[in-house]
Formats: C-alpha cells, structure tokens, sequence
C-alpha cells in the first residue's frame, strides 16, 4: 500500500474511532469493535492500544479477541 494511502485509511479510521465514541456508542458495538479492528490490523496495535489511544479504558472484550 502506498505511504499516502495508508495514512489516509490510517487517520479515516482514527476519526472514525473517536466519531463513534463521541456518540457514546459502546467499545463492543458492531460498527465500533469493525472499525477497530481493522486499525488495528492495519497499524499492528493489540485492542487494548488503541482503546488507549483513544483515551478509553478497556471495556469488554468482544467473545472472538483475545
């Protein structure tokens, strides 16, 4: 993936993350633990990082993470 691609899919999903906790939607939502997700995947952070990166605690871990 290019260096321009990857930042903006980078910080599309970032806004995302904090568009969606901004709306109180739960860490555990669908559209939420999605997005995470595949930041996750995309930047090589565990949950627990990006949750804090957030500034959220870490919530319930959805049945099918570790």
């Amino acid at each position: 993936m290019p260096p321009s691609k990857f930042l903006r899919r980078r910080n599309a999903l970032w806004q995302r993350l904090r568009a969606l906790s901004a709306q109180e939607a739960p860490p555990d939502s669908p559209e939420f633990e999605a997005a995470l997700l595949e930041l996750s995947d995309l930047i090589g952070w565990d949950r627990l990082r990006v949750l804090a990166g957030l500034g959220l605690g870490a919530g319930p871990t959805p049945p099918d993470r570790p």
